[in-house]
């Protein structure tokens, strides 16, 4: 097994791991960072991996700096299965496209600077719609739950008490 930290290092925000394993590579969270313009910076840049080879991804909760750059993930190739709780992809579902509505009006206000600036407009890391759209990848699970994604990988989410429990 290895597994790449991409995020949530040295900061709490960002959390992206990639494990491989089994054959199969996948994602543990796709989170956003947060707080400091520098670490903000983040969220735009490349992914170090190629979003369309991950087998699939284990969302841990639906915090943003867990889950919230997984329309971007989408947007840039990803159609694997996103495994993660009921109540995670129903708060998801409230959550990503409320922040794609704010990936928004921060890129218009931005934009409106830029122009009058002489520089070129931005788009918006990812859209409301991007974010409705990505929930199709979307599969929800019971707590304790055992998960057999292939022969040789199972997966069971724990409560740790950091989220709801519906």
């Amino acid at each position: 097994m290895n597994i790449t930290f991409l995020g949530a290092t040295q900061t709490v925000t960002g959390s992206n791991f990639l494990v491989e394993a089994a054959g199969k590579k996948f994602l543990v969270d796709c989170g956003m960072y947060q707080g400091k313009a520098t670490e903000e910076l983040q969220n735009s840049e490349e992914f170090l991996y190629k979003p369309e080879e991950i087998d699939f991804m284990l969302l841990t909760h639906a915090h943003i700096d867990h889950s919230g750059r997984i329309p971007k993930l989408y947007n840039d190739g990803f159609r694997s299965k996103v495994y993660c709780t009921h109540a995670t992809k129903d708060l998801c579902a409230i959550m990503l496209p409320d922040s794609g509505h704010i990936q928004e009006s921060e890129v218009e206000w931005r934009n409106k600077k830029r122009l009058r600036a002489g520089e070129d407009p931005l788009p918006p890391l990812y859209t409301a719609e991007d974010a409705e759209k990505c929930m199709e990848v979307f599969y929800s699970f019971d707590y304790d739950e055992i998960i057999n994604i292939d022969e040789n990988i199972q997966v069971r989410f724990n409560d740790a008490g950091h989220m709801l429990r519906i």
